[in-house]
């Protein structure tokens, strides 16, 4: 069973910037795919970014890109999701998702992957 143990997030104004981080328990951590999804009170969870298990090719939702990095090192078993430019709508709880490696490129759907962190809040006041 892989763990994923979330830490960063909080409070910040429009315009600033957080890192978020996810760490794996997995020492395989290169094989697996990882997501970033985020969820707002009253919505559906909605697909951030992806990055592959090498971490050559990221994928972004269009509202985030120019603005959002994600990132890994797999020689720490770790997701970075960093943050610049954050807007009120940014606002929300964001998780990190995982998934062993079955096709080339990441699932942009919630549905796609296995393992979930336990969520980070996201507040980004106006």
């Amino acid at each position: 069973q892989v763990q994923l143990v979330q830490s960063g997030g909080g409070l910040v104004q429009a315009g600033g910037s957080l890192r978020l981080s996810c760490a794996s328990s997995e020492s395989t951590f290169s094989s697996y795919h990882m997501g970033w999804f985020r969820q707002a009170p009253g919505k559906e969870r909605e697909f951030v970014a992806a990055i592959t298990s090498s971490g050559r090719t990221t994928y972004y939702t269009d509202s985030v890109k120019g603005r959002f990095t994600v990132s890994r090192d797999n020689a720490k078993n770790t997701g970075y999701l960093q943050m610049n430019s954050l807007k009120p709508e940014d606002t929300a709880v964001y998780y990190c998702a995982a998934i062993r490696v079955r096709t080339a490129i990441p699932a942009q759907r919630a549905s796609g992957y296995d393992y979930w962190g336990q969520g980070a809040q996201v507040t980004v006041s106006s």
